[in-house]
């Protein structure tokens, strides 16, 4: 499935291309299953290469679960047929295919216990909310978090990572969302729909922001001395707050990592949150804002093989 430029009709168009080759250090993957992040529709890499120039046509979702079909030189502890779950380059075409190429340190085993659809959903949100705690903002035992958006992608594993820290967690949601927080971890939900959350909070040791705008205006006096704060709200690029420009990361691919988080999921110490799963055939619907969510929190994968 590629992007389309057309004002009507599908945002995306099935094609064909040739399998790709996986070169020196790179792993060519199967795909299963591949997650959905909307905004990527206006990403940079989607529409420009890494030189600058137009890019038309990219292949979106560049986070998947599926089985390696190939290695290339120089791979080492990954063998064709090991389930794997992992990224892949912004500027690469993407998994919302039967075939992409991804990096071996990019990539880790599939937790067991998880479908390839539920895997396809952790990466990019699992591994942002890992950085933006632990090596971010150095997260340690009874620090009080506040995460913004705890329903969302990320704020979902940075609700579960924190509390596994040992951290005092309180998340802003809507209604329909409070009781699954509490579940996860949440000692206390704010209703973002009906309260002012800076009249519930004050003194937190770290602030993660995940909607940006008002949102993270209102957050910084909650902050205590020496206060952490993390944002991954995309508004912030274009921000003329240093505060916010400091506060404010891109997710890194890293292997390493996705493993420490598999094996927290195949424990069952955290969980993932598969909201829906549309057929390849379909992907658009994933993409253009007609896709009717169930739960509402967490990610839609996309089914490549039935």
């Amino acid at each position: 499935m590629r992007w389309t430029e057309a004002s009507d009709g599908p945002v995306l168009v099935e094609d064909s291309a040739p399998v790709p080759e996986p070169g020196a250090g790179e792993i060519l993957v199967r795909v299963h299953a591949a997650a959905v992040t909307p905004a990527e529709r206006h990403w940079y890499p989607t529409t420009h290469s890494k030189e600058g120039g137009t890019r038309t046509g990219a292949v979106p979702a560049h986070e998947f679960s599926g089985v390696i079909a190939a290695t290339g030189a120089g791979i080492s502890g990954f063998f064709p047929g090991d389930e794997v779950f992992g990224m892949n380059d912004w500027f690469a075409d993407g998994a919302t295919a039967e075939y992409c190429i991804s990096q071996a340190a990019w990539i880790a085993p599939k937790p067991s216990n998880l479908t390839h659809a539920e895997a396809a959903t952790v990466p990019i949100s699992a591994l942002t909310a890992w950085q933006g705690l632990i090596l971010r903002a150095k997260i340690r035992p009874d620090d009080h978090v506040l995460v913004h958006g705890g329903a969302g992608a990320v704020g979902i594993f940075a609700v579960q990572l924190a509390r596994m820290a040992g951290a005092h967690v309180i998340a802003t949601a809507s209604s329909r969302n409070i009781d699954f927080l509490l579940q996860i971890g949440a000692e206390n939900v704010i209703d973002r729909t009906t309260t002012r959350f800076e009249n519930e909070v004050s003194g937190v040791d770290i602030i993660f922001d995940t909607v940006g705008g008002d949102t993270l205006e209102r957050s910084w006096p909650l902050l205590k001395p020496g206060g952490r704060m993390v944002t991954i709200a995309s508004d912030i690029e274009s921000s003329h707050d240093e505060r916010a420009k400091s506060a404010f990361f891109i997710v890194e691919a890293s292997g390493e990592q996705l493993s420490e988080i598999g094996q927290l999921l195949e424990k069952g110490t955290i969980r993932p949150a598969l909201d829906n799963i549309v057929p390849f055939a379909n992907a658009s619907i994933a993409y253009d804002g007609t896709l009717k969510r169930n739960a509402g929190r967490g990610k839609v994968a996309v089914r490549i093989l039935p």
